[in-house]
């Protein structure tokens, strides 16, 4: 039996609206990008820098999602107080010919609180366009039900309520605490919470997207392979919540002269059924640094009963295009088991 155009649409928009209202993008090297959750980090490197991350998601089969994200920022003054930039993020989910992609501009201004702890700013605005080909569906009218010939055309009405594509203004902030090793923020994602209805007249705000995130650094002089490296060993933690979703990542990572291996925790902290999985993935991460260029690869391996997936993998690429200078802001507040370079 076909199913009644009115009704397929309706289901797919239910669909579409479930997998990509609810929840934003989230990367599992956050820690690499913190521009990816919180505008507050634009600048905070002692110098300008760029770097790029994918995200392939199920690689096998229909469910297939893949994510990148693009960026560079930098500071505008000799002391780091005020840093701008730009990023861009696409989404792609082949199991919905559903495409996500939004370019920001951000900007943050720092203020001293003492001579260890400071407050920084920072505000995003951008601009997001989502589109689905909603000409692929295959409505009831266009199916000759005695030769099976499949018309091009339709002229049910259901068909022409909803657009293809939209675009939207997007508004973010955040704030950040930190000192040498040690931060703790928060940032609010889409502020005005936009409307991304691909009906005519329709109203679907796009909820807000909240998180808070720290994280603590511990340095230890006695295991090294080297005198001038030491080893550091990195605590960090990030809530996420949107609409009715929520997550919490606990984790660590461990550098040892320019290697980096850690491994994060991916909990349900408020369980939506007896059923839900309070561990729904653990992530291993590393990376190694080669002079001003950082290579980072992920792997999450799910504990939920989701089926044979192939995982989610990662790849990041991050570049400190200058050099640092002495009297900038540390180098951790960006990476945490990053290291500043002489002048």
């Amino acid at each position: 039996m076909i199913m009644k155009p009115k009704y397929r649409l309706a289901i797919i928009i239910f669909l579409l609206s479930f997998g990509t209202q609810a929840q934003d993008p989230i990367f599992t090297q956050y820690f690499f990008m913190p521009e990816t959750l919180n505008p507050a980090f634009t600048g905070t490197l002692n110098s300008w820098y760029t770097g790029v991350i994918h995200r392939s998601q199920w690689p096998d089969g229909n469910k297939k999602i893949n994510t990148d994200f693009v960026f560079i920022n930098g500071p505008l003054d000799d002391e780091a107080k005020m840093g701008a930039g730009v990023s861009f993020l696409s989404h792609r989910e082949a199991f919905t010919n559903y495409n996500y992609s939004k370019v920001n501009a951000s900007f943050a201004y720092n203020v001293s609180l003492n001579s260890e702890w400071k407050l920084r700013f920072g505000i995003e605005g951008g601009y997001g366009k989502k589109d689905y080909n909603f000409g692929n569906l295959l409505l009831e009218d266009q199916i000759n039900g005695n030769t099976g010939f499949i018309s091009a055309n339709t002229i049910d009405p259901s068909a022409l309520d909803y657009n293809d594509k939209i675009g939207f203004l997007d508004l973010s902030a955040g704030l950040l605490i930190y000192k040498d090793g040690s931060w703790f923020g928060g940032s609010i994602k889409h502020l005005n919470k936009p409307n991304i209805s691909f009906r005519d007249g329709g109203n679907v705000p796009l909820e807000m997207f909240f998180t808070l995130h720290g994280g603590y650094l511990l340095e230890f002089d006695y295991i090294s392979f080297s005198p001038a490296d030491k080893t550091n060993l990195l605590l960090t933690a990030n809530y996420m919540n949107q609409s009715q979703y929520n997550r919490l990542d606990i984790g660590g990572a461990l550098e040892m002269d320019q290697f980096v291996f850690g491994a994060t925790a991916v909990t349900n902290p408020s369980g939506k059924s007896s059923d839900s999985h309070t561990v729904t993935s653990v992530n291993l991460f590393s990376s190694i640094q080669i002079d001003r260029f950082v290579f980072g690869y992920s792997y999450d391996i799910n504990t939920s009963r989701f089926g044979n997936n192939k995982g989610i993998h990662e790849l990041s690429l991050t570049w400190q295009i200058g050099r640092s200078c002495s009297h900038c802001d540390n180098y951790l507040v960006k990476r945490p088991w990053g290291r500043n370079y002489e002048n």
